[in-house]
């Protein structure tokens, strides 16, 4: 054995009561360690094999073995049984690289330069090996999650790992029998009132995860009772849907389109969650390669803020950027906003005739299809539409119509004017 090897064995133990200490002082989660000697003993023995094992097998390039693997997933299951979240795991595992690479550089810096070739066979030996150890830690980590947690929250927690690019989101799929697309579209669904999540919901919630083959999660509750749900809908490219046929296929992905990319399969799925959670909900949606999810949500997210509140119908639909570009850009523009606010009040005084705009703008100011929609006779609806224009002094029928009473119609409904 050469002397950095030498070196590390004759450190083990001190490192690894180091490791320990680390965990419990820079990952809260792991505080229970100075509260229960028996888990602190088996997380000092776990990180004395480790380095003893590293000491015996990176001379010769060795790989770890399957009882080597075993003892690993053995450890990923202990932590998961306590209760483990995902977040602390993914720390736990940059504490121990972190701290692996600190000890072969100080092991290094002892030999005063030398061992260059030990540290070279070292390094060829850690990453491979490495990555085999975590891909084991998370493994058991899912064994046991599979067991003890419900299958909507294990969703949930795919969905969540989606959302952080976390590396642990292909175990999570593969327990929930989901398969890893190319792309995804995020849709958030914002609730002026949060329902209560009782056991009907949940389970009417795990029934359409399935039929849509989309993980969902529950966003953060607002101080004011406000919530929202994120569904993740898979898309693949025709070239991977060939080979593996997925339920959600698309064509070939154009990145220019991706962001206002709305699958046709995408209205059901809004429908039936809309319906699940059985209150009016303004849908926001953005597409995105998997790596850019999280810019999506956020895109997504404040779409489903400036988009008008309505119950589950058919006139509930995703809107995208290009629907509702007009009220981000008013949203961030006070002085915009409170003009058009002035005209939604003169409006007010009716007969409907907020509710009226807004039913001939959804129908492309067809008059016909927009008196049937109101249940009211044309004659009925050309009096509405002057009743507008005396008013605003503005003809819902103009270019300048569209514009400014389309923003004001849908700013009244999205509810930002409360």
């Amino acid at each position: 054995m050469g002397s950095l090897f030498a070196e590390l064995t004759r450190q083990a133990s001190t490192n690894a009561r180091r490791e320990v200490e680390t965990y419990t002082r820079e990952i809260p989660e792991f505080g229970f360690l100075d509260k229960d000697p028996r888990a602190r003993a088996e997380t000092l023995e776990h990180s004395m094999w480790f380095r003893r094992r590293t000491v015996e097998l990176s001379p010769d390039n060795s790989e770890l073995n399957g009882d080597d693997l075993g003892y690993i997933a053995s450890m990923g299951e202990l932590r998961a049984s306590a209760g483990v979240s995902l977040d602390a795991r993914q720390q736990v595992l940059r504490v121990h690289t972190a701290l692996m690479l600190r000890e072969i550089n100080e092991a290094t810096e002892a030999q005063r330069g030398g061992g260059v070739d030990e540290l070279m066979r070292m390094m060829t030996w850690f990453a491979p090996q490495g990555e085999r150890g975590i891909g084991a830690y998370r493994q058991g980590f899912v064994r046991v999650l599979r067991r003890r947690i419900p299958y909507t929250e294990q969703v949930a927690l795919l969905a969540r790992s989606l959302l952080k690019e976390d590396p642990f989101s292909a175990e999570l799929a593969a327990a929930v029998d989901m398969e890893l697309p190319d792309h995804c579209t995020v849709t958030v669904f914002r609730l002026p009132d949060r329902p209560t999540i009782d056991r009907f919901l949940e389970n009417e919630i795990g029934a359409l995860v399935k039929s849509h083959r989309a993980p969902v999660m529950w966003g953060p509750e607002g101080g004011d009772g406000s919530g929202e749900l994120i569904a993740l809908l898979p898309l693949f490219s025709g070239a991977t849907a060939a080979e593996n046929a997925p339920p959600h296929v698309v064509p070939d992905l154009l990145p220019d389109l991706l962001p206002d990319l709305t699958p046709d399969h995408l209205p059901d799925l809004v429908r039936d969650f809309a319906r699940a959670l059985g209150r009016p909900c303004a849908v926001g949606t953005a597409t995105a390669p998997l790596p850019e999810l999280a810019d999506a949500l956020d895109r997504a997210r404040r779409i489903s803020r400036a988009a008008p509140l309505r119950r589950a119908s058919a006139r509930l639909r995703p809107h995208t950027m290009a629907d509702v570009f007009i009220e981000l850009a008013v949203a961030d523009v006070p002085f915009v906003d409170d003009w058009l606010r002035t005209v939604a009040r003169r409006l007010e005084t009716g007969p409907d005739l907020l509710a009226t705009l807004d039913a001939y703008y959804r129908h492309d100011m067809h008059r016909g299809a927009t008196a049937t929609a109101l249940n009211v006779h044309t004659r009925t609806l050309d009096y509405r539409l002057r009743r507008v224009r005396e008013l605003t002094s503005i003809a819902p029928g103009s270019t300048r119509g569209v514009r400014t009473l389309s923003a004001v119609v849908t700013r009244r409904l999205s509810g930002a004017w409360r």
